[in-house]
């Protein structure tokens, strides 16, 4: 769901933080920047994507970050966790859309975050639903996603 950003410069490193979810069948996205990657943002994450996709019931594949369990979540009413196993990066769509970003980064070299940030965002504005469909929605994930009856 996470994804790391970061830029070091004088010895000073600055990170920033994209949450996002993808519907792999679909290729539709929310990606969403934040500060941190813990518990309070996740909320704040969880509302943003429940009240924009307020009319469905959405059940969130999710790895087994710590601050996915925090004690302290209130989980909208129109959203379910679903854990996956542990060690198992493979089997999470927004893993695929993250290796697709990280693809572009491998040359570039950035003075400041706000130049990461700029370059990020607009990679990310490049994107249509039928690219990140085609990213994501790999056959194993769709299959396994139509036998559990969670699409």
């Amino acid at each position: 769901m996470g994804l790391n950003l970061s830029v070091s410069c004088n010895c000073i490193r600055e990170n920033f933080y994209l949450y996002g979810l993808v519907e792999p069948l679909t290729g539709e996205y929310f990606i969403w920047e934040f500060s941190h990657l813990n518990a309070a943002c996740f909320q704040i994450f969880l509302e943003k994507f429940s009240a924009t996709y307020s009319q469905d019931i959405h059940i969130i594949q999710l790895d087994n970050g710590a601050f996915h369990f925090s004690q302290y979540l209130q989980i909208p009413d129109n959203i379910i966790l679903l854990f996956q196993p542990p060690h198992t990066p493979q089997v999470n769509p927004i893993e695929r859309l993250w290796e697709e970003v990280k693809r572009h980064l491998a040359w570039e070299s950035f003075a400041t975050l706000d130049e990461l940030r700029h370059f990020i965002w607009k990679r990310l504005e490049k994107l249509n639903t039928l690219t990140v469909a085609s990213i994501t929605g790999w056959d194993f994930i769709l299959d396994a996603l139509f036998e559990s009856n969670f699409s």
